[in-house]
């Protein structure tokens, strides 16, 4: 089994430093934090670090992955794991999203003290500079911080000649321009539009500003569209946490009301219809714009789930959240997050106001 003595630092890295510092695992310490609002970021950072560290033992390391509901039965084996001198494999690598059992007061033991024989890996939010589990992280001996906030341009530069080097694909300075508006800031879901793009031009040889308007769409259009579809088909979690990738990237939650507000007009028009007769094959093509074809499965299945009893409540619901955000632009955010909750809560009632089961 390798082993690399790691001398005792103290480190808070800056987004851009993150690449240059994690290449180089010799000096990546036994605790590392990853931080911020670009949640892919942080995911994609702690998933490739985990994994580089367990395939460099011989044999390899074991990853293990602890979030509060693993947790909650026996919260002291994250401790265990760590303090454990694995006999038949390489370290334990050990991947935690913070919470409850994963904070700043239960890790201080591990990370202060610096008597692991594994790796933690822990992920986190946007924290501010004096939260206490970031604090831990950048004062503590072999221990660091690692920021991941929204992408450079040159951050995704990095991301493309990753993704177009297998293929030996070249992209015009134009197309390359083009591309970075279309980026968000997610990494996780620039990566993502990056490779479709790579997809779509495998074999051309160089990517021209029409490949980049085929196959990438604009970032914020895209995110939008994916809160209003997590809205509208009962998907409560993804539809929060599409809010707050919009909000971290820039997004106003203002212009997110007022695409839930068109999305569910929409919805109220085509159940309206169907009611009076038409057909949905009609519907759907009556829509102006037409939807990509990728909604029209969705739009078809709200649109049947959705009765005109609970359209007209949602509706109602939205314009409510839209004047509040006019008059108090300070909540918006909060008034955007409490309206996908009341959203959800509206899209599993009954017509008599019972909650379905």
């Amino acid at each position: 089994m390798r082993r690399t003595h790691r001398a005792a630092v103290m480190v808070a890295v800056k987004t851009h430093q993150a690449h240059a510092f994690l290449s180089a695992l010799d000096r990546v310490p036994a605790a590392v934090l990853f931080y911020g609002s670009d949640s892919g970021l942080v995911s994609e950072r702690a998933a490739s670090l985990a994994k580089r560290l367990a395939e460099r033992d011989t044999p390899p390391g074991e990853i293990i992955r602890f979030d509060d509901a693993s947790l909650e039965e026996d919260p002291g084996r994250i401790f265990v794991e760590l303090a454990t001198v694995p006999m038949f494999c390489g370290r334990k690598i050990v991947r935690a999203t913070a919470g409850r059992r994963v904070s700043a007061q239960q890790l201080a033991p591990l990370v202060a003290g610096g008597a692991m024989s594994g790796c933690l890996i822990v992920e986190a939010g946007n924290l501010r500079p004096d939260d206490a589990l970031r604090t831990l992280f950048e004062r503590s001996p072999a221990a660091a911080a690692v920021a991941c906030f929204p992408d450079e341009a040159r951050d995704l530069e990095v991301v493309m000649r990753e993704a177009f080097a297998p293929g030996k694909i070249e992209i015009t300075p134009d197309a390359r321009r083009l591309l970075l508006t279309r980026l968000g800031a997610d990494r996780a879901l620039s990566r993502a539009e990056i490779e479709k793009l790579a997809l779509y031009a495998h074999g051309k040889g160089t990517i021209e500003t029409s490949d980049v308007e085929a196959a990438v769409g604009d970032a914020a259009e895209l995110a939008l569209d994916r809160i209003v579809m997590a809205a509208a088909s009962d998907r409560k979690a993804a539809a929060l946490l599409e809010l707050d990738r919009s909000i971290a990237a820039g997004e106003g939650a203002q212009s997110i009301i007022a695409a839930l507000q068109r999305h569910f007009l929409r919805l109220h028009r085509m159940r309206a219809s169907l009611d009076a007769g038409r057909s949905m094959e009609d519907v759907l093509r009556s829509l102006r714009p037409p939807p990509h074809f990728k909604q029209r499965e969705g739009l078809e299945r709200q649109a049947r789930t959705w009765t005109l009893a609970k359209l007209n409540a949602a509706v109602a619901r939205i314009a409510e959240a839209a004047k509040a955000a006019r008059l108090n632009a300070t909540l918006e955010n909060t008034l955007a997050e409490a309206l996908l909750l009341d959203l959800a809560r509206i899209g599993t009632q009954d017509l008599d106001g019972r909650a379905r089961r």
